[in-house]
């Protein structure tokens, strides 16, 4: 019996260019969080809605490292969380619950990422959310929703209350669990999550000092930041940003050094 690591990529009939191309950039942010130290050995998902009418989307095997994944190895599953096609790997429940709910009802959240990385859950466990104390903190504030925490996230019925809470915000700190970031692409949901979990490392660095020891940014000057980073012109030119900087860098660098993500 062959391993479930041996899945072969699909014939060039199976799929569209535009599937393998997301393929491509779903595996490559797999790899980019494992080589961030963000993952969680096989757990936590990203995900990435396919092109098309049917609302599939692509999730990781439940088999791999996020080291490991490949273009080809994502599964691709529907809204109920079946299977299409013959993929031999298995899904975890936990995100097929949380990303069919984001999906389904965010059309404008064509990717999706959930982590559960040792910053992001110390900032989820603290009262204050995520404080206004940094610079990159306060550029992400104003677009964080938070959701409390039901247990694993194996119940059909948070799938509602999960999404009411996210409404039409970007980011969102899952209490006493992790962060979650959304994007009209994958490079878009990445670059979000990049400064949310910063934010969170320089959060809980910083309160080493005590709350007390913590220098208080002038009145206004968060909501400044805020208003700033949420102009129309700045928007776009973040999506800019993500797309045709950063994004291609990101490439680059996985290019020369894992490049098996492309396979």
């Amino acid at each position: 019996m062959a391993s479930l690591l041996e899945i072969p990529q699909p014939s060039d009939t199976a799929i569209s260019a535009e599937e393998w191309a997301l393929r491509i950039d779903l595996a490559a942010a797999y790899r980019l969080v494992a080589h961030f130290g963000w993952d969680d050995l096989v757990f936590t998902h990203l995900s990435a809605r396919v092109p098309g009418p049917d609302h599939h989307y692509l999730i990781n095997p439940y088999t791999h490292m996020f080291d490991e994944i490949t273009a080809s190895s994502l599964v691709k599953i529907d809204l109920d969380g079946n299977k299409v096609g013959d993929s031999p790997a298995p899904v975890n429940r936990a995100g097929f619950v949380i990303h069919s709910a984001i999906h389904a009802g965010r059309d404008d959240a064509a990717a999706v990422i959930h982590l559960h990385t040792p910053h992001g859950q110390a900032v989820s466990a603290m009262a204050s959310g995520l404080l206004p104390h940094t610079q990159t903190a306060m550029a992400a504030i104003h677009d964080i929703a938070y959701h409390d925490f039901e247990g694993i996230a194996t119940d059909i019925g948070e799938r509602e209350r999960l999404l009411a809470d996210l409404g039409a915000r970007h980011a969102m700190i899952l209490r006493n669990h992790g962060t979650l970031t959304v994007g009209r692409t994958v490079s878009q949901a990445f670059i979000r999550m990049y400064f949310l979990e910063r934010a969170c490392e320089a959060q809980v660095l910083m309160l080493v000092a005590g709350r007390d020891g913590l220098n208080e940014p002038n009145d206004g000057v968060a909501e400044k930041v805020a208003e700033q980073v949420a102009s129309p012109a700045s928007a776009e030119g973040m999506r800019n940003l993500a797309e045709h900087l950063i994004w291609p860098a990101l490439l680059r660098k996985l290019d020369r050094i894992d490049p098996g993500f492309r396979t």
